[in-house]
């Protein structure tokens, strides 16, 4: 069974990065947009090959999703995110992560707390 809440289709990622806005950080870069009233968020974490070979990727894309459960009580269930890791992320402790994912996302305005 599929999970509602994460971003699948080219046509939504392609929406995001064209009408979207994105806010940057050290480590994180976040590409947001309104969801129409959805009611909750759809998201995705992406780490590219700049970032490293497959086991660097996997850990930037856990450290973020972990990062994200903490944080996700707190950001606004109106938007639809793509949080994409930069290659700095490379040999961070979760807790630089979370800051950084903080940070950009308190950037954004998409903070509720």
């Amino acid at each position: 069974m599929l999970k509602e809440n994460v971003l699948r289709k080219k046509s939504d990622f392609s929406t995001i990065y064209k009408k979207g806005k994105s806010v940057g950080e050290r480590y994180v870069v976040l590409f947001y947009i309104k969801n129409n009233g959805r009611g909750f968020s759809k998201i995705a974490f992406l780490a590219s090959k700049k970032v490293g070979k497959a086991v660097q990727r996997n850990r930037a894309r856990r450290l973020m999703k972990e990062s994200y459960r903490e944080l996700s009580q707190q950001l606004s269930p109106e938007y639809d995110y793509i949080f994409i890791a930069r290659s700095t992320i490379n040999g961070k402790k979760f807790c630089d992560v979370r800051k950084s994912m903080r940070a950009v996302a308190k950037k954004a305005k998409v903070f509720i707390k």
